[in-house]
């Protein structure tokens, strides 16, 4: 009975354990200290320290703004920078979803393989995969030689220095990017819905349209957001390959290095920022009120 007794009172003490929320001891706040050290000394610090630069002119607080907005070479660069964003992620979605579809389907040894292909380029340096990419496009390049050795094309197109060959390198940069969420949200899905909507007689394209692609949303938008925020900040890609028409960090850099314009380098970078962080705030409400109330973290 004294056995008996004391398994019961462990029990009844570890659910009732259970049930209390935990809560921190008095030193576990010091394990915060090195962590919020690190991003306090190289983050928010250069993060206070561009945005004061920016905001330090003499002529007033919001005179590099204002010559953003009413310098039309600055504003093309801005709004430039946002269209190849969503060209780019446009593009990316057009191309992972396929993959994603295909790969969500596999299993075992090919499943395997096939991650280890979508992950390879996150080993590549992104310096070689732009280079790779004009040795492809360039006027002599191995794309120009085959159209010409069969006689396709009269004479070589210009794919280097414009922005054709750089949103096809981007895109190609960011599909891992795209396909990963997507690939999270397929293998997800519980097949018997398609099943049940088969015997409901929807055929293949019904099944698509009102059954999986709603359940794929999710990682449509995370991918969609991911690869739209990353290709505002592109840098090395439109440098190499862009030609005339430049990104916003491309001429941040311009300004910043060459001009020694700082202040209108800091507002670049912060109003870039500031776009990014409004961006996302109304991408997180917009999922949220899709999921009655749910953050974009729990819905994905």
């Amino acid at each position: 009975m004294n056995g008996q007794a004391t398994a019961a009172a462990v029990i009844d003490e570890v659910s009732r354990s259970r049930r209390r929320p935990w809560s921190p001891g008095r030193g576990s706040w010091l394990l915060l200290l090195p962590p919020l050290a690190l991003l306090g000394l190289f983050f928010v610090l250069p993060l206070l320290t561009v945005i004061g630069t920016s905001i330090s002119d003499e002529a007033g607080w919001h005179s590099q703004y204002l010559e953003i907005i009413r310098n039309p070479t600055t504003m093309s660069v801005v709004l430039y920078t946002f269209q190849t964003a969503l060209l780019v992620t446009i593009g990316a979605l057009v191309l992972s979803y396929p993959v994603a579809f295909f790969v969500s389907r596999l299993k075992g040894t090919l499943l395997h393989l096939s991650l280890a292909m979508i992950l390879i380029p996150f080993w590549t340096s992104t310096v070689i995969r732009t280079y790779s990419w004009i040795v492809i496009f360039q006027r002599k390049g191995i794309l120009n030689d085959a159209l010409t050795g069969l006689e396709l094309i009269d004479k070589p197109l210009r794919l280097v220095s414009n922005g054709v060959g750089m949103q096809i390198a981007m895109i190609h940069i960011m599909l891992p990017f795209m396909i990963l969420p997507l690939l999270s949200a397929m293998r997800g899905i519980d097949h018997n819905l398609l099943r049940a909507a088969a015997v409901m007689g929807a055929n293949p394209l019904r099944q698509f349209i009102s059954v999986y692609l709603p359940l794929t949303v999710p990682g449509i938008s995370a991918g969609c957001v991911l690869v739209f925020i990353t290709s505002l900040g592109f840098y090395i890609t439109p440098a190499l390959l862009g030609g005339q028409r430049t990104m916003v960090a491309v001429l941040i850099e311009q300004q910043a290095s060459r001009l020694l314009n700082w202040p209108l380098a800091s507002a670049l970078a912060t109003l870039l920022l500031m776009l990014t962080c409004i961006l996302f705030f109304v991408y997180e409400r917009a999922m949220r009120h899709v999921a009655g109330g749910k953050s974009a973290g729990e819905i994905a």
